[in-house]
């Protein structure tokens, strides 16, 4: 049997890598998913300013002002 470290065996090593390497892939799907929520959110927004979404808005607001 080969053991690293003194007395834990090798199978030890490779459940924590195992766990590591799970734990490090959900974190960038996570990671992901938010940079699509807010690449989707900022294309919106630009969205909006190109149809003059905006401006129309601050145009009602000035005259109720």
């Amino acid at each position: 049997m080969i053991e690293i470290f003194g007395n834990l065996p090798l199978w030890v090593f490779l459940i924590i890598g195992l766990i590591i390497i799970i734990i490090v892939w959900k974190i960038i799907k996570f990671a992901i998913k938010i940079l699509i929520i807010f690449i989707i959110f900022i294309l919106i927004i630009f969205g909006l300013d190109f149809l003059g979404v905006f401006n129309f808005i601050q145009e009602i607001l000035s005259n109720f002002l």
